[in-house]
Order: C-alpha cells, then structure tokens, then sequence
C-alpha cells in the first residue's frame, strides 16, 4: 500500500494544486483578481448575512385572503351572469369557502344552472403536469338553492400562482433597491425567502414587502358630507376611506375604479417644478389613458383619488381634461419615500397580502467583527492544533499539520467553487474540522507505533498500519456525515451552513489524512529508509497501560444513571431557557453609539411600550447590549410592530447590529424539525452500526449517544444557556462526534474479538480500551484546543454554541468508555467459537487487568 504509480502520485497533487488554485481568491486582493486569466479561477467564497450583513426574511402569503377575494369575485359573477339572463334570485350571500344563491322561480333553477356553468368549468392551470383544476364545485342542498363551494385543488390553484405572481414581484422590486445578488426563491407551497446581503436599510427592505401596493383611481363623492356619511349610512356604491396624514382625513369615495395600476407602464420619484417637493410621476399605457382622460374629461371641477392600498394618498381637484395618459401623485413625501412609491408602482402589485414570519438582520459592522473574530479564532485554534501535534509526532506531526493545511484549503476551495455560503457557523464547522481531522492522523500514526511495538518492521508497520486504519477511519466519519446530511436537509438557515462545510471537512478528512499522508510517509520511507520512527518530543499517554476500564463499570453505570434522570427531571421541572426560534418573539442586539449602554435607561424606556416581558442584558462589551421580547399575542404582524416601536425609542443612542424575528408560525416548525432532526440522525446511525457491526454494537452505541445527549440537555438547563438553533447543531455534532470515538473503540473490540475467542469479555474490553486511550485522548485533546480558541476568541454569538460543544466532546469522550464498553457486557456479547460457559459478565473477570501488549494466540 506503500506503493504509488505515477499517475496516482500526479493525481493527488493535482487535486491538491486545484484546492490552491481555488481558494486563493479569497486571499488575493479583489484589483488582482480583476487582471487574471479568464480560465483561472476568480470567485472568493460567498460570505452569509451573518459575516457580511444583510437581512433574511421569510414571507408567507395570506391564504385566508386570497380565498374570500374569490369569494367575492365568485359572488360578483353569480349576480352579473344572473343579472343578464334576467333570472330572478334572493339571498346571494357568500361565508368561509362558498357561495349560495336561491332563485326565486322554481321553473328557472335549469335555466340558472346553465348560466353559471361557466363558474364550474375546468381551467387550465399550467401547474401540476399541465392539467386542468376545477376551482368550484356546484351542489344543491335543497330545491332552488345553488351553492358553490371553493375545492380543495382549486385553492391550491389559486395561492400556487398568487406565489409565482408575488416572486416575480418581490424580484422587480427587491432589484430595484441596487444591492448585489439578492436570492428570492420560494419555500414550501405559501413562502417565498428573501435574502439580500449587504443591505444597509434592512427597514426599508421591510416596508417595500410589506405593501401590496394596489393602486386604483377612483372619484370622490361630494353629494353628501362625508361626516353624515359617517354618522349615517354612506350611499350605495361608495366606501368610507381614509387618507394618510395624521390624523387621517377621511373621504367617501366611489367603488367604480377608473383605472387601476395594472394600466401603468412607469413611474418615477421627482420634483414638483412648482412647490420643488418630491412627488412621483407616472405614465399609463394606451388603455389607462384613454380611461383616464375620458374620466377627466367628464368630471373636471370634481376630486379624484389617488388610493394605494385602501389609503387616499391625494385627493386633487380636476381642473382640466388630462389627455397625455400621464400625471403626478403629491403628497407627504420626501425623496426616499417618493422613490419607494416609485419602486412599487413599477414592481406591481401584490396579488396578496405577505406577511413577515421570520426576520434575520444582521448589521455590517457586527458582520465584520464576526469576521474578524472568526479568523483570530481559526488562527490561534490552528496554532495550538499544530504545535501539540508535532509535540506529540515529530516528524510525523509535521506530515498531520501539512495534510491538515491541505485540508482546510480544499474546504475553502470547494466552498468557493460550489458557490456556498460561508456563515458564522460555517466558521465554527472549519475550526472543529480543524480540530478532528487530526483524527484519522492519530489513529494511522498510533496504529503504526502499535505494530512496530509487536515487532514488525518499520516498512511493514507503516503498510500494516495504514491498512488497519482504513476502515476504522470510514466508520467513524459515516457517522459524523449521516448527522451532517440529517442536519442540512432539515436544518435551516446558517445551520445548513454549518452542516455544509462539516460535510465537505469530513470528505477532505478521509482525503487528506488518509491518501495524501499515506504518500508524504512512503516518499520519507523510500527517500530516507529509516530504521526507526522518529522520536517524539514529548509522551502524553504512556506506552502498555494497563487501566482496568471494567472494574468501575457499576460506579461509572450508577453514576450515569443517577446524572441522565436528574437531566431528564430537571429538563421536565425546570423551564429551559429557550430561544426565539423554539417559542417566538424577538432577539435585538443594539451598540451604544457613545459609552456604555445604559441598560436601566433602556428596561425604563422599554417597559412604557407595553411590549410584555422584556429582558435586557449585557451582551459580552459593555457597549453592546442584548433585548429579548417575548412573543406577541397579535400573531405575526404584532412580532414585526415590536421591532418598529423599539427602533423609534432607541435608534438615536443606539447602533441596531443584530435583529431576530421569530413568528409563532416558524417557531413551531423550528421546534419539530429539530426534535425530529436528532431523531431521525440516532435511527439512520443506528441501521448503519447495525449494518457494519452486530446488532449488541448498534444498541449499545445509541444508548451511549443517548446518554450524551440527556446529559448535554442537562448542561442547557443547568447554565441556562439559550437553546437555540445553534444548539441542535451543537447535539447533533456532538452525535457524530461521540459515535466517532464510540465506532473506534468498537472498532478495536471487534478486531480483538476475532482475535481472541476464548477471551474474557471484560478483559477483552480492557485491552480494546487500554489500545485506543491514546488515540482517544489525542483526539480529544486537539478538538478541544480548537473549540477552545472558538469559545474564547470567536465571539459572542456562538459562545454558547462552542461550550455546548466543549462538554459534549468531555462527555463523549467518557462514555465511550465507560458507558458504550460495559454495555457489551450487559448485551453479553461473545465471539465466534467462546466457550459456553464463559460469561462475560463474570465478577471475577471484571477486575482481571491487562496490559496493552497483544497477547500470544
């Protein structure tokens, strides 16, 4: 195995050349990437809102309104259609999804039936394969009344296309704002993701979004007062409105549109040539201006209203035909709110209401401190990684930390070349990539030393151990990857970041530590011919322990046992400290503008909005301070409220670098994928142990992982870090990471069991334990250097993210020991060919030792 063609060694080093080759954008000045060659590579990884700024905003369209505007529309034509046949009918009404309609002649109903066929005729909907759906489904409840009622396939119909219509929209509109690279997709069958990075007025964003921006004009009706239309009862064919001033003026205006804003070809922000204010011109097609100067031309002396989303923008006085199919819309306007106008009235109209669910901003200052934060941290978590492994290897060290540097810079290549997004969790996958790559080198340069310790030749140990590792290394990083996919295929947002870049670190793992460290050790063996391994300068786990592991298998059980229901009692008894994205509500960091934030200022201010619980805390500076409120009664619209009330209090003392969202809608969702993400990761791990291993190893695996995760639940309650997001990808991580080390003990177990059939259990398990502790503790060692460089250089939004992480690899660590080993015991797990009467829970093996040498067969 020792041997490379050469085609093979110019493939490794081309793959390593490409990894070069690809991430160097992303260290070359951007004036330089300008001037390369078109074939070279020139695209810099993407950067997430949370390391570049930007906003993240999930809309949903409003079901409920699309179905009663096809109720009214319905209800409309049923009188039109009825109306022209001369079919005389009573008590047309329309509720929930149907309408109803009597008519009054018995003899007529036929007759009826066959005017209003069309209502009920198929139509094409250019959706689902091409077919055609049937919107309303006629039924007759007695004789006479003819009731049509919406189908359930009819309705999918209708939000389907309002979500196509309102993507194309949200697109015009959210380009017209000039930022970079927007992405505008849809989610699910009523949402449509909005992510714009860079964005500097993430409120703006909001307001142009949040308004359907249906445009009519209608006329005024001067017949009567408009405040005896109110005490009384307007006249029919005309609606009270108000206008937008404060206070709102109010205007009766009739339902007869003129023309509406579909008529518009253009509109622009500009100035009134008179008055010098901003207004916004505009400019109808043929249509729209043929109507329009026809209404004009009939009702000069008269007010016309401008009316934008229910609300009169203006209410001017004709005073002269207008025939050019173009005018202006006056106002309270100031330059950028005549521009935004602008902007909608160009995109189009809405076809319904969306509402914001979820919202994720992130300031570019905090984007840079992140970024900086993350490379300090990467950086110094590199450097410990680095120096305590060529302490522990020497030379052989040296080979891990230059396989370890390929392999960051292929992560970082292929991020580049994918175009995936880099987030501040992405970070966090790269340093604990960091972290266990050094794994597969520890377990190849360990089972090296082994074999050279059991007498073979240094070629031969080196072959022997490269071989032998093989495996283990596959199954210990399947598992991390099933939890990876698991993760970004239910995971969300920066989570599928973060599952991302741990995916694509495990693939360059398997690569770098595995092939090109297998070439870097043949080439020394060949070029040098040593005699020896080279020497290590310093010795952290001493040659042939001899630990006995099982003796203290029923402390460490009841110990265990003792910790996972106090867990499991406090995780019932007391509240965990929830995030908003499992029970709603808002999250805002804010930055004093000048000192320290005054944080008793800011709760007084707070508590006069009537706002419900909220809490205000330092937020790792004493500058920067962290709100949280609670989730509004209101449903989603009440969420998005909160953040405008507290902006208009504090945005002039303070910088806004971070706001969360979170409706009660996604919340609930977050809570149910992330119970279901864990779940569903521990079952395909399970089918995976089970499939490689026997059914004892698989058991006893998940019972270990269980284990950590009630205790790392505990941890939350505990401490009272927030639970998040974040933290499902921590527990999850922490699950592939506890069956890594979990799968190489057993890996070495079931080595031994081929090995020696007539063994003991307990003492088998001693010696398995005993062979890999140096490895284990190497590994675990190196991980938690670099979680601690990200812990305490990496920021204070995934603090609590990286001590979740430190514990669980203490954790896993112990229980791959003294929980997923003793459990073999428990199972009584034997070999091939064992006596019978050995059991291998015998008390007295239990205290027998062993060393670490391989016995004699």
């Amino acid at each position: 195995m020792l041997h490379f063609s050469r085609w093979q060694t110019i493939l490794i080093w081309l793959a390593v050349a490409l990894g070069v080759a690809y991430a160097a954008p992303n260290i070359i000045p951007p004036s330089y990437l300008s001037s390369m060659p078109s074939w070279a590579p020139s695209r810099p990884m993407t950067l997430g809102l949370d390391l570049q700024g930007g906003s993240h905003i999930l809309l949903q369209i409003e079901k409920q309104e699309l179905i009663e505007e096809r109720i009214v529309t319905t209800r409309d034509d049923i009188r039109r259609l009825l109306r022209e046949k001369r079919i005389g009918y009573t008590g047309l009404t329309g509720s929930g999804q149907s309408v109803q309609v009597r008519i009054r002649d018995v003899g007529q109903v036929a007759e009826a039936k066959e005017a209003l066929r069309e209502l009920t005729q198929p139509v094409n909907s250019g959706l689902f394969g091409g077919g055609t759906v049937t919107e309303l489904q006629l039924t007759e409840p007695e004789p006479g009344l003819l009731r049509y009622s919406l189908t359930e396939e009819g309705i999918n119909y209708r939000i389907s296309s309002a979500l196509s219509q309102s993507i194309e929209v949200v697109g015009r509109r959210v380009n017209e704002l000039g930022t970079t690279e927007p992405i505008i997709q849809r989610q699910g069958d009523d949402r449509i993701l909005v992510q714009v990075p860079g964005l500097q007025d993430p409120q703006r964003l909001k307001d142009i979004l949040g308004q359907t921006a249906k445009l009519t004009f209608q006329m005024v009706d001067q017949s009567v007062p408009v405040q005896e239309a109110i005490n009384g009862r307007p006249p029919i064919g005309t609606t009270i409105k108000y206008s937008v001033d404060d206070p709102p003026v109010p205007y009766l205006i009739e339902d007869r549109v003129i023309v509406s804003g579909e008529n518009l070809v253009d509109a622009q922000a500009t100035f009134d040539q008179r008055t010098n204010e901003p207004v916004v011109s505009f400019r109808f097609d043929t249509k729209g201006a043929t109507r329009f100067g026809q209404a004009t031309q009939e009702n000069v002396g008269r007010l016309f209203a401008i009316i934008l989303d229910d609300q009169v923008i203006s209410a001017p006085q004709i005073r002269e035909p207008i025939l050019g199919g173009t005018g202006q819309i006056s106002g309270s306007f100031d330059v950028q709110s005549a521009n935004d106008l602008a902007v909608l009235l160009r995109a189009g109209a809405l076809p319904a209401t969306l509402t914001i669910i979820e919202e994720r901003t992130v300031g570019p200052g905090l984007g840079q401190d992140s970024i900086d934060a993350g490379k300090i941290a990467s950086v110094i978590g590199a450097a410990l990684v680095i120096l305590f492994m060529i302490a522990a290897y020497g030379l052989l060290g040296v080979f891990a930390v230059v396989a370890l540097a390929a392999n960051v810079t292929m992560i970082i290549a292929i991020l580049s070349a994918l175009g995936a997004t880099l987030t501040l969790p992405g970070i966090a996958g790269i340093v604990l990539t960091i972290g266990m790559a050094v794994d597969s080198s520890v377990l190849i340069f360990e089972r090296i030393r082994e074999e050279r310790a059991g007498g073979r030749s240094l070629i031969q140990a080196v072959d022997t151990g490269f071989s032998k590792a093989l495996a283990t290394i596959v199954d210990a990083n399947v598992t991390t990857l099933i939890a990876a996919i698991i993760l970004f295929y239910l995971g969300s947002g920066p989570i599928r970041g973060f599952a991302v870049t741990l995916a694509i670190g495990i693939a360059t793992t398997v690569f770098t530590a595995y092939t090109l460290t297998r070439w870097i050790v043949a080439d020394w063996v060949r070029r040098r011919r040593p005699k020896e391994l080279p020497r290590t300068p310093l010795r952290f786990v001493p040659d042939n322990t001899s630990i006995g592991f099982m003796k203290l298998r029923r402390v460490t059980f009841t110990l265990s046992a003792i910790a996972s229901i106090a867990a499991v009692a406090l995780f019932m008894t007391v509240n965990m400290n929830y995030g908003i994205d499992f029970k709603g509500g808002s999250s805002i960091e804010v930055q004093s503008r000048e000192g320290p934030a005054d944080i008793g200022d800011i709760r007084a201010r707070l508590s006069d909005l009537n706002l419900g619980e909220v809490q205000v805390q330092e937020f790792g500076d004493p500058r920067e301070v962290l709100i949280r409120v609670q989730a509004q009664d209101g449903g989603e619209n009440a969420e998005q409220t909160v953040i405008t009330k507290i902006r208009g209090e504090l945005e002039d003392a303070y910088e806004f670098r971070r706001v969360e969202v979170v409706g009660p809608t996604v919340s609930g969702e977050l809570a149910r994928a992330g119970t279901i993400a864990v779940l569903v990761s521990l079952m395909a791990i399970l089918i995976y142990i089970w499939l490689r291993f026997e059914w004892q190893f698989a058991v006893g695996a998940i019972l270990a992982t269980l284990h950590d995760v009630i205790m790392t639940v505990g941890f939350f309650v505990i401490t009272g870090i927030e639970f998040n997001l974040s933290s499902i990808a921590a527990i999850l991580t922490i699950v592939g990471y506890s069956l890594n080390d979990t799968v190489v003990v057993y890996d070495r177990v079931r080595e031994n069991l081929r090995r020696f059939k007539k063994m003991p259990m307990p003492e088998l398990l001693n010696l398995s334990m005993n062979q890999t502790l140096s490895r284990t503790i190497m590994t675990s060692v190196t991980t938690l250097l670099a979680l601690a460089a990200l812990f305490v250089f990496g920021g204070e939004v995934i603090r609590s993210f990286t001590a979740a992480m430190i514990f669980g690899v203490v954790i896993g660590t112990y229980s791959s020991i003294f929980i997923a080993g003793p459990l073999l015991i428990l199972f009584r797990m034997r070999s091939t060919g064992a006596l019978g009467a050995e059991q291998a829970g015998d008390d007295a093996s239990a205290g027998s030792e062993t060393t670490g040498q391989l016995p004699a067969k």
